[in-house]
């Protein structure tokens, strides 16, 4: 399904009044240097799912930017994580946001959890002509599926291909060191607190492995972002709280 065909899309509210969002780049694109962001993960903790990405964003072999956010909420039971190319992705996850919103104002309810991987996926798709220039998009998808009570976990790959996951799942320049971590670490009985421990201490060995991955900076204090989503819909946690469990992290022994 392509992401206009979706009833009550705002895309096709744009599309019909000449506006609707556009993708293209030039031809020679791919030798545009933008910023990347580089490690998101997911996974199912006893409440819900936990949803966590580093702060560095990359451009080539330097570091552009070191705070930039990359988990954001979706809609009210749902949040997603960027990473590739950081501008545009940003861009899409706005989009995507208004979607979710325009749909539930025009038809009374929220599109299912399942609805919206699927219509992430089509977006995802639709820039496939700069993923081939080399800009591209590849976020993660989470939720808390009210209607089955529990939380679920979607991947994408670069050409919109849309997979459900299990456990846990990263992705990123970082992500397959932050899977190794978590395949060794993960419990799905797993309680909060301990959940914000895990994703934090992912994080961190990724950015052992991966120089494009920020690992916390205690003394700039700069820290990962990291959300929930539960029963009671999507939360971040605190930053003094994430700050707090950095600390512990760095500083003793795991």
């Amino acid at each position: 399904m392509n992401a206009s065909d979706l009833p009550g899309s705002f895309s096709s509210f744009l599309r019909a009044r000449g506006m609707e969002p556009r993708w293209d780049l030039p031809s020679g694109g791919s030798g545009l240097d933008a910023p990347e962001g580089t490690t998101v993960l997911a996974f199912r903790y006893q409440d819900g799912v936990i949803m966590a990405g580093d702060r560095r964003a990359t451009a080539g072999n330097l570091i552009a930017h070191n705070r930039v956010q990359k988990v954001f909420s979706a809609d009210r039971f749902s949040a997603v994580a960027i990473s590739g190319t950081a501008g545009i992705a940003i861009e899409l996850i706005r989009l995507f946001q208004t979607e979710l919103e325009h749909y539930e104002k025009l038809e009374g309810h929220r599109l299912s959890l399942e609805g919206k991987a699927n219509y992430l996926a089509s977006m995802i798709r639709r820039q496939l002509p700069m993923a081939f220039q080399g800009l591209a998009v590849i976020p993660l998808f989470a939720g808390y599926d009210e209607e089955a009570g529990t939380g679920r976990l979607f991947s994408f790959d670069l050409v919109g291909g849309r997979y459900e996951e299990i456990d846990y799942t990263a992705t990123g320049s970082g992500g397959r060191d932050a899977k190794l971590y978590l395949r060794g670490a993960f419990r799905p009985d797993t309680e909060e607190p301990a959940a914000i421990r895990l994703a934090v201490e992912a994080l961190v060995r990724a950015a052992e492995e991966d120089s494009a991955t920020g690992g916390p900076d205690l003394r700039r204090d700069i820290y990962p972002n990291v959300a929930i989503v539960d029963a009671d819909g999507f939360r971040e946690v605190p930053e003094e709280a994430v700050a707090t469990t950095a600390r512990d992290v760095l500083g003793g022994e795991w």
